[in-house]
């Protein structure tokens, strides 16, 4: 089998400079969803835990439950919740789900501000901290997602100044509501490297964790982050090419010399994208050739053991994607070695 390794010098090198930016641990909730950005979940929460990161961020419950060990504050993104925590906070997406959490949940807004994907709209706050008042749910916090903080543009600036407004509006409501303290986020890792005064109450924070963070702008400290993943496949077979031999399904790449090729245990059913036969080269400049099969790959070496990748944003361009598809693609079954 394939295997993965990950590096916690470099997870823990990321995180100290997410500190310096954030100001402290604290404010630091580690996003985990989505099997830690393929990372391993577990693997990646016990050493959050280790580093001193209190606050984790998933998509849904079941992930919750299997981390709620490792943090004294979870956020699930996407899921309603079975019965109420005092660890967990569930987010509300739509004014219609307030209904359908169980009395005493602890509850965060999300809010759009003109990504126009998930949250209420600002003209719906009212009605909202009404219903939450109705429900008997705690509300803890207000926050939105950013759509282009990674971008150049005007529109990562226009969300940010309507957010602002949204959190003028909210604290006039929480007093009205007699709400004693409510917290503010916004920042993903891309909005965390574009402000120069950090001040909300958290951010959350994902791929720049995991050192795959890229930004249309120089940025001195994103370039100092390092991947955290490598991936690592295992010879099956090698055979000598003659000129003219074929490679893999449909026959795609032909041999115009005397070469050897080696059969390794990776494919597209354990997360390498299709998109990437006859195109990539490895870290050590080794060619795949053929088109990548659901359990195997081919390359040009005879080496017993491959790193196919140790940097995802290398293998996305081949691949005409980006880190994060790269990433989640890969299978939970891998095993993930902490090195």
């Amino acid at each position: 089998m394939p295997y993965i390794t990950i590096s916690k010098n470099n997870f823990f090198n990321n995180l100290d400079i997410i500190t310096h930016q954030t100001k402290s641990k604290d404010k630091i909730a580690l996003v985990l969803k989505d099997n830690a950005y393929g990372h391993g979940l577990c693997e990646m929460a016990k050493m959050a835990q280790e580093y001193g990161i209190t606050k984790a961020v998933v998509r849904l419950e079941s992930e919750a439950r299997d981390v709620y060990d490792y943090f004294e504050y979870i956020l699930v993104l996407s899921d309603l919740p079975t019965k109420a925590d005092s660890k967990i906070r569930y987010t509300i997406n739509d004014i219609s789900q307030i209904e359908k959490f169980p009395k005493g949940t602890k509850v965060e807004l999300k809010v759009n501000s003109g990504m126009n994907r998930n949250g209420i709209d600002q003209g719906e706050l009212k009605e909202a901290f009404s219903k939450i008042e109705e429900a008997s749910l705690e509300l803890e916090a207000l926050f939105t997602h950013h759509s282009s903080a990674d971008e150049l543009g005007d529109i990562y600036e226009m969300q940010k100044d309507n957010f602002k407004k949204i959190k003028e509006e909210a604290l006039l409501l929480a007093d009205a509501f007699h709400i004693k303290q409510l917290r503010f986020h916004e920042c993903n890792s891309a909005a965390l490297f574009r402000e120069k005064s950090f001040n909300d109450d958290m951010a959350r924070v994902g791929i720049a964790a995991y050192g795959c963070l890229e930004l249309a702008m120089p940025n001195s400290e994103v370039e100092r982050l390092k991947p955290v993943l490598s991936l690592y496949a295992k010879k099956i077979s090698s055979r000598e090419l003659n000129p003219g031999d074929f490679v893999g399904y449909s026959a795609t790449y032909r041999a115009k010399k005397e070469e050897y090729v080696t059969n390794y245990d990776y494919g597209y059913g354990d997360g390498f994208l299709r998109a990437c036969s006859n195109s990539y080269i490895t870290p050590e400049g080794i060619e795949l050739v053929g088109r990548i099969s659901m359990d195997n790959s081919s390359f040009l070496t005879q080496k017993e053991e491959l790193c196919i990748f140790c940097d995802a944003r290398e293998v996305a361009k081949y691949a005409g994607t980006i880190s994060y598809e790269i990433l989640t693609s890969l299978k939970p079954i891998l095993e993930r070695r902490v090195v």
